[in-house]
């Protein structure tokens, strides 16, 4: 915010919080200059209204950055933006003159350093800063004359005063002198009121706008001591009406903008806008056709400059209704002025008033008289007041021109109802509003004042929510703050540390003095989270951590919720600098609390070098905070092997015993675990990552540690290497994956691969000459080694008596055959495609030399490593075997299908090859079609076309050749049928199962099928008494009449089960059958008449009505139910066959 831009005044002494807070509530507010040359007003001559909306009487949402935050409205966001107050001075002046010289009420406002007040009886009342009556111009003689004052102007130097009267007359006021300058009565048509007259910038030019929609330019010139002035019309109102004029002011510093040069004047009249230019000649730059809109709404008019990408125009905002359009103009280097459309404002009322407060605020007013707030750049509504009180004056009487007999159009008589152009003046960033019998102005609050605002009101979470809002830059409608950033935030800061220090005492001046626990922890629970939040966002931990907690600590509630408040945020790591005594106290606090779980939390966060080490290790070994004590050790001291041997100790001793391990002793071990992999990776424990320069420092410490010979506190008879041995008894698996993920960063790193060597061979060590271990977890030591020596830049060197077949030696036991028994191990179904995955890396990786084949393959069988017998039998190019090995795999049996068609249709196989797996494949058929038809009938169709008929004869499950068949011919199933040439006898045997396993797809499945021999099928449909089906052939083959009886058959047959229908049984699929059925039978007909002549119609349409008919001539108890259904199925009968056969021909064989 710039202070020059706005005039912002500075403030030498800002009061202070207690002084604000420490004011009673019927204190009238002071009136805040934002001018220093507008008004001096003192407290005694104001009265402020409160400005609060409806949504101010709630108390606010007191859990600012909480957890359950409820959608906040504009007041709770930015606060009470704008001030409304009386001028007490001039309204009780205003008041007085029309009482004691018989002023008359006012009219019209105009607002500069001085304040004019026009009267219906001819006065205007000039008012200085301090709202003194200056001066009183005019006489109620010259207001009998002339008629009420309709338009008031000052100019720019505040030195000559305009007034507009009512019956069109004009009159110049010295404002120094209060001598009148000039009378002008025939500056415009008689008999029409002067609606507006606006001074330019220009002294010597002023714009009117009369009733009769013209406007007019006033020129004044001074020849040899004679004033004149010379009128220029610039718009007929026969052209249509204009009723708002707006010429462009630029303030002092906006003087030497070069659009200035054109006196640019906007008007609007009741159908379009107007930009023109009075100079340097008169000029329309340009015209803005409303559009449809409310006719009785008033057209508005306001400029203001304003910055837009580093340059400062001015921006006209226009408006007729509910939707405001802003207009940039510019000049460009050629002198041409160019008018660019800027984001429209819809809003959701009337307006009859807007007016820019400065380039960035708007003060809106509608018809309801509600002034609504508006933020240029978001077009959020800031704020909204009621204005009722005001009593605002309307021009409506100067718009119908009753002073000189109301000869004015409809229209423009319309639009008066609502124009109050003369009753609200802005200057310097103030809006005064003229009301009966008062003026009030409308002014920005300041920041401080808004947040001192909400501090009245003691909603402090709003008003540090706002003030906060003002540090981020955030703010709308900013008054009162640098525009130099760490200027702004540096005095915003000061402030917001007021009124936390303010908020802590009266939070513990406000506690309850009794009741529930409950009720003390949520009054603190409501209030010390903001604190800490705010404090935290200021980064004032110094704040925090001494002043308010020493607050706090005098409340051992309010102690203990802000100890826990502390706990997310050292949880997101985003809370440095705790001094030792809160870090004490909130160790203090979760052990009381036995929230040993938060604690723990906690302590791997913290910078804990301040605080007593031995202390804290002690108080998390006693509480069995394993995390905690290694962090500690860790952060505290650079110590990584000290938790090691501590773990160690605990698990050791019943891992050597051969007992089994607690539950907390589980625990001990997974965590001891993952920190050794995190040391060994790089990574600090349990988050984080240890410091770079330390890195190699730790992984050389541990990996000497883990290869130690003997522990520090062994006994004598202690074996070998017993950190290996205890992490091994412990978990082998998960040791040896801890391993096997360090390997993978060890690839250029030589002292790391010393180490992996030296792990390795200790392992084998360990494990191999000692009968400790299950075959189990010595399967795992192999796996694990297979993964190391199948990896392509394998370094490890392994002892080859352990894959030498030749020396079994007891000390060698486990060699490659136990390595290769321990992986194909039938009995073993753990894992059992790791362990075949392993298996094939081994092999892939060049492992193969190692074994014999034919054992290898035995023994893969054995166990079903499937993959391997693959792997096997390509090698050996034996490539029909594969097959049985993808169809015995159930992970992989579907593959089946696409390694058959790969090798027989891709070149690269020899012509025995291929002719092996088409064998192999062909023996196979049965298998696949269970596995999957569609899929084994496609491969068929390509690849064994010639041999289907003899898979058909060979098939002895009727339902799998149904399902094959239904593959192979139903189009549907995506197989090309050019790929197959069989016999009409297959196909003839496909519907003859279709009719036995799937009766409802048949007559779908015929409309598709090819190469169909129809006297056959019909056989088959009618031995399967399938009527639709039989139909459709016959209907096809040409037997139309065949064709029906057939679908007459079985209408008659519902027919038949509809009438003798039993009370027990579902009328609906009855119905539903009956319907159908006739519905199908009158398509048949339908479809067929065209082609017949009149009697073969009659021979199809006659015999359908009499089936229909005849049911509802039986008499009986079914008849009620159904004959209105069976009435509406006749009458369907009837309407088709009206289109085929001759109505007499109908009515006669319904008569018979």
């Amino acid at each position: 915010i710039d202070d020059k831009e706005f005039d912002i005044p500075q403030v030498d002494t800002p009061p202070t919080l207690e002084s604000i807070l420490n004011e009673t509530d019927d204190e009238e507010e002071s009136f805040i200059l934002e001018d220093p040359f507008l008004l001096n007003i003192d407290n005694t001559d104001t009265h402020s209204y409160d400005t609060s909306s409806v949504a101010s009487s709630d108390s606010g949402d007191r859990t600012h950055l909480k957890r359950k935050k409820k959608l906040p409205d504009s007041l709770s966001l930015h606060g009470s933006v704008i001030r409304l107050s009386l001028l007490k001075g001039i309204s009780a002046q205003i008041v007085s003159a029309a009482d004691k010289v018989d002023a008359g009420l006012p009219t019209a406002i105009a607002a500069s350093n001085l304040i004019a007040v026009g009267t219906s009886h001819g006065l205007a009342l000039i008012f200085d800063q301090n709202q003194a009556l200056r001066l009183c111009l005019g006489s109620t003689a010259v207001g009998a004359q002339y008629g009420a004052i309709s338009a008031l102007s000052i100019n720019n130097d505040c030195s000559r005063l305009l007034c507009g009267f009512a019956k069109g007359q004009i009159t110049m006021w010295d404002l120094a002198s209060g001598k009148l300058l000039r009378s002008i009565t025939d500056a415009h048509p008689p008999g029409t009121a002067i609606l507006h007259i606006k001074f330019t910038d220009d002294p010597t030019l002023a714009i009117c706008n009369d009733s009769g929609g013209s406007v007019f330019e006033l020129s004044f010139k001074r020849v040899m001591g004679v004033r004149t002035c010379e009128s220029r019309c610039l718009f007929s109102g026969s052209k249509g009406e204009v009723c708002c004029i707006e010429p462009l002011h630029a303030k002092v510093e906006l003087r030497d903008h070069p659009i200035t040069q054109y006196s640019l004047l906007a008007m609007a009249s009741l159908t379009k806008i107007l930009v023109i230019g009075l100079k340097p000649s008169l000029k329309v730059w340009m015209t803005f056709p409303y559009g449809r809109m409310d006719p009785s709404s008033v057209p508005l008019l306001a400029w203001h400059f304003v910055a837009v990408q580093n340059s400062v125009n001015p921006m006209l905002a226009f408006c007729r209704g509910d939707v405001v359009h802003f207009l940039l103009v510019k000049r460009d280097d050629t002198g041409a002025i160019h008018v660019t459309k800027q984001r429209q404002l819809h809003l959701h009322y009337d307006l009859i008033n807007f007016t820019w407060i400065n380039s960035r605020t708007a003060v809106l007013l509608d018809s309801v008289e509600k002034l609504h707030v508006i933020d240029r750049q978001t077009q959020e509504e800031l704020e909204t007041i009621e204005i009722s009180e005001v009593q605002l004056i309307y021009n409506s009487s100067h718009f119908k021109s009753l002073a000189t007999g109301g000869n004015v159009s409809e229209a423009l008589a319309l639009v008066g109802e609502k124009a109050c152009y003369q009753s609200i003046s802005s200057c310097g960033g103030q809006i005064f509003y003229l009301g009966t019998k008062s003026v009030h102005v409308m002014t920005l609050r300041s920041w401080r004042e808004r947040v001192d605002h909400l501090l009245k009101q003691e909603r402090l979470t709003d008003a540090l929510a706002l003030a906060w809002s003002f540090y981020e830059g955030k703010a709308k409608a900013v008054v009162g703050l640098s525009g130099d950033t760490s200027k702004r935030k540096a005095v915003i800061a000061d402030r917001m540390v007021e009124i936390l220090l303010h908020y802590a005492d009266r939070t513990l001046k406000k506690c309850p003095d009794q009741g529930k626990i409950q009720v003390m922890e949520q009054h603190f629970q409501d209030v010390v989270p903001v604190i800490v939040d705010y404090c935290l966002l200021l980064q004032r931990t110094d704040l925090l951590f001494n002043q308010i907690y020493d607050k706090m600590s005098e409340n051992s509630v309010a102690k203990g919720i802000f100890l826990e408040c502390l706990e997310p945020y050292i949880l997101n790591d985003k809370l440095m600098g705790i001094t030792a005594q809160v870090m004490k106290d909130l160790l203090l606090h979760f052990q009381d609390k036995n929230r040993l779980e938060n604690l723990e939390a906690c302590i791997v966060h913290m910078d804990i070098t301040s605080l007593d080490i031995q202390q804290v290790v002690l108080l998390c070994w006693e509480n069995h905070l394993y995390d905690a004590m290694i962090y500690v050790y860790n952060s505290g001291m650079n110590e990584f092997i000290s938790p090691m041997e501590k773990l160690f100790k605990v698990i050791a001793p019943p891992l050597n015993a051969g007992k089994s391990l607690t539950d907390e002793q589980v625990v001990m071990g997974n965590k001891l675990l993952v920190y050794i992999s995190c040391c060994l990776a790089g990574r600090a424990y349990p988050l984080g990552d240890i410091p770079e320069d330390l890195v190699p420092l730790v992984k050389n410490q541990v990996f000497e540690f883990l290869i130690r010979l003997h522990s520090t506190e062994g006994s004598v008879d202690e074996e070998v290497y017993p950190y290996v041995r205890t992490l091994l008894h412990f978990d082998t698996r998960e040791f040896l994956n801890v391993l096997a993920l360090t390997f993978e960063d060890f690839k250029n790193d030589k002292q790391a691969v010393e180490y992996q060597q030296r792990i390795v061979d200790i392992l084998l060590k360990v494990m191999v000459e000692n009968s400790d271990f299950t075959p189990s977890q010595v399967g795992c030591l192999f796996t694990f080694l297979a993964r190391q020596l199948a990896k392509p830049n394998n370094t490890l060197f392994v002892n080859r008596t352990l894959f030498d077949q030749a020396s079994l030696t007891h000390a060698d036991f486990y060699t490659l055959a136990q390595v290769l028994e321990f992986l194909c191990s039938p009995d073993d179904d753990s894992r059992h495609s790791e362990r075949q995955q392993v298996l094939l890396e081994l092999l892939q990786a060049g492992g193969i030399v190692q074994f014999e084949e034919s054992r290898l393959i035995q023994m893969a069988e054995k166990a079903e490593f499937y993959q391997i017998c693959e792997f096997m039998y390509e090698r050996e190019l034996r490539y029909d075997k594969i097959i049985g090995c993808y169809l015995r795999d159930p992970v992989r049996k579907e593959e089946v299908f696409n390694y058959i068609h790969n090798i027989l249709s891709m070149p690269g196989y020899s012509a025995e090859e291929k002719q092996s797996v088409w064998q192999k494949a062909l023996e196979h058929v049965e298998e696949m079609l269970l596995l999957s038809p569609c899929k084994a009938a496609e491969l068929v169709a390509i690849h064994f076309s010639e041999q289907i008929e003899s898979i058909i004869t060979n098939l002895q499950d009727q339902f799998l050749l149904f399902q094959f068949l239904r593959s192979l011919l139903d189009p549907r199933e995506g197989i090309n049928q050019d790929l197959i040439h069989l016999p009409p006898c297959i196909t003839e045997q496909f519907v003859e199962l279709l009719c036995q396993y799937s009766p409802d797809q048949v007559l779908e499945t015929l409309k598709v099928l090819e190469y169909c021999r129809l006297e056959e099928t019909i056989q088959i449909t009618q031995k399967h008494q399938l009527h639709e089906a039989s139909s459709y052939l016959l209907e096809k083959k040409g037997d139309i009449h065949g064709a029906f009886l057939v679908m007459l058959e079985q209408l008659q047959s519902t027919l038949l089960m509809l009438t003798h229908d039993d009370e027990s049984l579902a009328e609906l699929p009855l119905l539903e059958n009956t319907e159908d059925t006739l519905m199908k039978t009158i398509a048949l007909c339908r479809r067929n008449s065209h082609n017949l002549d009149q009697q073969q119609r009659e021979a199809l349409w006659f015999p359908l009505l009499e089936a229909m008919m005849s049911p509802q001539k039986l008499s009986g108890s079914s008849q009620c139910r159904y004959s209105e259904s069976l009435k509406s199925l006749t009458m369907q009968v009837l309407n088709n066959m009206a289109a085929f056969i001759a109505l007499p021909s109908i009515l006669q064989r319904i008569l018979q």
